[in-house]
């Protein structure tokens, strides 16, 4: 087996923001960008976006601007600088303190509504800058306080690092990494039904946390003999995918199976199976569904189909 390209991007990749690090430092800029009428803003309500179109099944990100901005920062939440979008600055503001932020906003102003449930429909461009506001905010929400001391912190470099107001340490944005993989053996590839998943007939590549100490390579052949007791031999990179839900980065690889039988670890899965190319051509007519279209499983399976 050699390593498979990714067919194409994945969701919330391909930002279209400059992000302009240099100018978070700059008090003055973010001032005046904050400042500005024409300045960008992406709402997050208690870890949703503002959309329009969602009921229609044409979903599209709303930012807002001018007064509006304005009164969703007066409710008092985080805000940091994301970057700029053809010149203009956008912010993230978190306005979760507000029970109900809608009518702060224009009449008409579309609705907060979960990512996940619409990124597979929204422009690329604009799942990404959602997703990456998301993220963001989950962060400035939950380190208000110093894991080291307990002092409560204050923000700095325009809301990407938190400064504890006790022993001065400095704390950054997290970022937990995830391998996900398709194990491929012969035409076969191993796929799970996970106990985190509906009750419904849905398989998916495994997944999981990197340890400490732990090479990308050696998470997915722990990972795999753990939840479903298969051995696993070389690994290859496919792709990543920004996981802001809440705050991982998904590793995608394809690797090499060696064993065939399947000893699942009941508390991660209630069934793991090796599937075909031809099931997984047609799941639907063998009695079972793959991840959605817009999920990196699906990449992985897709793309090892299209690559006999």
């Amino acid at each position: 087996m050699l390593s498979i390209p990714a067919s194409r991007p994945n969701a919330y990749t391909g930002s279209p923001l400059d992000r302009a690090a240099l100018k978070r430092e700059d008090a003055d800029w973010i001032a005046a960008a904050l400042a500005d009428p024409d300045t960008l803003f992406a709402p997050v309500w208690r870890s949703r976006s503002l959309m329009k179109g969602v009921a229609e099944g044409t979903p599209e990100a709303l930012l807002v601007t001018g007064a509006a901005a304005t009164a969703l920062r007066m409710a008092g939440g985080p805000w940091a600088f994301l970057g700029l979008w053809e010149g203009r600055p956008v912010f993230a503001v978190d306005c979760s303190e507000a029970a109900d932020p809608l009518p702060l906003l224009p009449e008409g102003s579309g609705s907060f509504t979960d990512l996940r449930a619409v990124a597979g429909l929204l422009p690329a461009g604009e799942a990404s800058i959602l997703a990456h506001a998301r993220g963001l905010m989950h962060w400035r929400t939950k380190h208000r306080f110093c894991g080291i001391c307990g002092s409560g912190c204050e923000p700095r470099s325009a809301g990407h690092v938190m400064v504890c107001t006790g022993c001065k340490a400095q704390h950054f944005p997290r970022t937990d990494p995830a391998v996900i993989m398709l194990v491929v053996r012969g035409d076969y590839c191993l796929l799970g039904h996970s106990t985190r998943f509906p009750n419904t007939t849905m398989y998916s590549t495994l997944a999981g946390f990197v340890e400490p100490g732990e090479s990308l390579e050696e998470a997915v052949r722990r990972e795999v003999l753990e939840e479903a007791g298969i051995e696993v031999g070389e690994v290859w990179y496919h792709s990543s995918q920004p996981w802001p839900f809440p705050s991982s980065i998904m590793l995608g690889f394809h690797a090499e199976g060696l064993s065939e039988e399947i000893v699942i670890d009941a508390t991660e899965l209630r069934d793991a199976r090796w599937f075909s190319r031809t099931q997984c051509r047609d799941p639907e007519a063998h009695g079972f569904a793959l991840p959605r279209a817009d999920s990196i499983a699906r990449r992985l399976i897709e793309d090892w189909i299209a690559h006999p």
